[in-house]
């Protein structure tokens, strides 16, 4: 059965009447919520990677679904084993791993794309073929032994025995249960490679993932990511989003596979949206005095930061989520890094201190909050006690 962890609501207690994690002996601790993207998680191996780079800033906890949960087991894995260069060195081994094996079933990898003309035209051909089979048929029907690399690539690339007993990063890994529809939240002792299959199944690809006589699909459609164990869990205040989905497009989709595309985008992120709102609400409560003395040192404020790919990746298709050659892997970490990069040059003293996200423009399209005097603000939202769990 689910655990409790999949019906909390996105609130939290405080675990002191002071605001905790924001610095402790000149580190900066900060929890990382990695959305999902096939391929297009090498974006996010690459933030990470540039993130490790900086001595003062650490991660408390992980929160990842599909990509995202993989990206986050295998640096937490790294981590465990040999520090932050051990976790650099296990995302770019398990990425490797990826192009080699993936090379084999990838539907757009079949051909050598830009050393050929016109092979890129037949490789997207090769992908819409596989793309309408996949609407056709289901994986119960063309896929009956249920083949999926990723479970032996998990398997070779993470100790998930010795991560229950010594890992100090704190994981919550979402899947959607296909009977209830509702998030399952696993954490650290709870994960492994069937775990981070079931995060990372989509549904029209692979069977679902049976764990614990349930069955669960791709954690995108409930959690992508989850954000709310962090405030029952971490003792950090800042949670730092890494998107691969954009939260808006400039125009139109046109063609069925940009169609589908863009409903996926809006429902993978339209749980992080809910928990957005909430936390937009707790802090015009605040903001605007609407609450009892008696309840206010009880809160604790959260500080959002996101490094988005909305630029990054505008340039991409909808079939280079399957493309895991190397080349386009190193690629996508390339731009990940400079994302967090110009993040880090704009906002890491903000790390601690303050929230550098507007929720109500960049989240819920709205006017941005406004002080009392009328001003804009973009102070940190806050998150008021749960009261009983």
């Amino acid at each position: 059965m689910d655990s409790a962890m999949s019906v909390r609501k996105p609130a939290v207690r405080a675990k002191s009447a002071h605001a905790a994690g924001a610095k402790t002996n000149g580190i900066r601790r900060i929890n990382l919520a990695l959305q999902g993207g096939g391929a297009h998680g090498a974006f996010t191996w690459g933030v990470i990677d540039r993130l490790l780079d900086e001595p003062d800033i650490e991660f408390e906890g992980l929160s990842g679904t599909s990509a995202g949960a993989v990206n986050a087991v295998v640096l937490a894995h790294g981590l465990m084993e040999g520090g932050r260069i051990g976790g650099q060195a296990a995302l770019e081994d398990f990425w490797r791993r990826s192009s080699r094996g993936g090379s084999v079933w990838s539907p757009v990898n079949a051909l050598p794309q830009g050393v050929i003309p016109g092979m890129e035209f037949l490789s997207a051909a090769t992908y819409a073929a596989f793309d309408t089979m996949t609407r056709t048929f289901s994986p119960y029907e063309f896929n009956p032994f249920d083949v999926n690399p990723l479970h032996d690539l998990l398997s070779e690339s993470v100790d998930f025995d010795a991560m229950h007993q010594h890992c100090d990063t704190k994981l919550f890994i979402s899947a959607t249960n296909v009977r209830s529809g509702r998030v399952r939240v696993f954490e650290t002792p709870e994960v492994s490679a069937d775990v981070v299959m079931a995060s990372a199944c989509l549904p029209f690809l692979f069977k679902a993932v049976e764990i614990d006589g349930d069955h669960y699909w791709d954690g995108g459609y409930v959690g992508n990511p989850a954000l709310f164990p962090f405030f029952y869990n971490c003792e950090s205040r800042d949670v730092m989003i890494v998107h691969i989905n954009p939260m808006e497009r400039d125009e139109v989709p046109k063609t069925a596979p940009d169609i589908l595309n863009r409903i996926n985008e809006i429902s993978f992120n339209s749980s992080l949206l809910d928990e957005m709102r909430a936390i937009n609400f707790v802090t015009r409560l605040i903001e605007q005095d609407w609450l009892k003395d008696e309840y206010k040192n009880r809160l604790r404020h959260i500080l959002v930061h996101s490094v988005r790919a909305d630029e990054a990746l505008l340039d991409l298709p909808v079939s280079s989520k399957f493309d895991v050659r190397w080349s386009f892997l190193t690629d996508l970490r390339d731009r990940g890094r400079l994302e967090a990069d110009r993040w880090l040059e704009a906002n890491r003293d903000a790390l601690g201190k303050k929230s550098t996200v507007d929720l109500e423009s960049q989240y819920l399209g709205l006017p941005g909050p406004r002080r009392k005097d009328g001003s804009q603000t973009r102070d940190a939202p806050a998150l008021a006690e749960s009261g009983s769990d």
